[in-house]
């Protein structure tokens, strides 16, 4: 017998605008739609709100300091715990004294992956339990994330992390996280970024409309892409986003890189200037109205790639 259609409809009931001037009138009475921005911004909330299933590994990456990769790597795990809840880890993989720790809520331990790494077994055990992980992360309690903080190697060479190492600590922030946002290096040779690659399902350029840090961002896309296999898949895919860091630097820099990576990438955000983005801890609430919004998009253009 041929399947019939579903009597089951699909609940298509668009709420009321609630922002501009039609939110205004729709207080006093009117029952308006939103704006065309509205039902774009909702989107774009839906779209960094999805649970996926199984643990995704968002990468940002840039082969030159400052570049903005750590409040990158801040921001989208913000948004992400902000809309989407709980699950969400932001881990410094830096070797050389990595400074997500610095922008960020510190708990109250001193613990960094290393430590989390000498309990990695009992973390992976059947007895361990989502709780026990607090101990070796940071829980940002006003934007809902964990952060894991670089191992202060300083000049320690030899307690740099290995491959398998760096393997390992996926699999731990994999077991008890949806989302997990990795800060790197500035040194796509070594091979503990290497490794970290062949885990990542997102690749994120971070720039600032600094003409050397968006060239160091384009000659590691084509490097990737040249390697070949899951390295170039990441290449293609990725997001870019330019961030206005320099509160002088004109608009037209802005907006001249973000049109030179869309030649590159598949999506391209900006960030325009905030002086909540300079220094100190990033929180999302310390954020201009129009940074929050920018940020979202951010992150419904990695979600997509997700």
């Amino acid at each position: 017998r041929h399947s019939a259609e579903s009597f089951l409809t699909v609940n298509r009931i668009e709420e009321p605008a609630t922002q501009g001037w039609r939110g205004a009138l729709n207080h006093i009475g009117l029952h308006l739609a939103p704006s065309t921005s509205e039902r774009a911004e909702r989107d774009d909330v839906q779209a960094v709100s999805q649970h996926w299933p199984g643990p995704r590994t968002i990468v940002i990456v840039n082969q030159k300091g400052g570049a903005n990769k750590t409040p990158t790597a801040i921001l989208l795990a913000a948004v992400f715990a902000q809309f989407g809840g709980a699950g969400v880890n932001a881990w410094d993989t830096n070797q050389l004294q990595g400074t997500l720790g610095w922008r960020t809520e510190q708990g109250p331990h001193e613990a960094t992956a290393a430590d989390l790494l000498a309990h990695a077994a009992q973390l992976l055990g059947t007895e361990a339990q989502s709780a026990d992980l607090a101990r070796f992360v940071h829980h940002q309690t006003a934007d809902k994330y964990d952060v894991l903080r670089a191992q202060p190697l300083l000049r320690d060479a030899t307690r740099r992390l290995t491959p398998d190492q760096i393997t390992l600590i996926h699999q731990v922030l994999g077991k008890y996280y949806r989302v997990v946002v990795a800060d790197t290096s500035n040194d796509p040779s070594d091979p503990a970024w290497l490794q970290l690659m062949s885990h990542a399902d997102q690749l994120v350029v971070a720039t600032t409309t600094s003409d050397d840090r968006a060239e160091a961002g384009r000659l590691l896309l084509d490097d990737l892409e040249s390697s070949g296999g899951h390295e170039a898949e990441l290449a293609a895919g990725a997001v870019t986003v330019v961030s206005q860091a320099d509160q002088k630097a004109p608009k037209s820099d802005l907006k001249r890189i973000a049109a030179g990576y869309r030649e590159l990438t598949r999506a391209v955000v900006q960030i325009p200037y905030d002086p909540a983005m300079v220094s100190g801890w990033l929180r999302w609430g310390a954020l201009a109205g129009q940074t929050r919004r920018a940020w979202l998009a951010a992150g419904a253009a990695v979600a997509a790639g997700l």
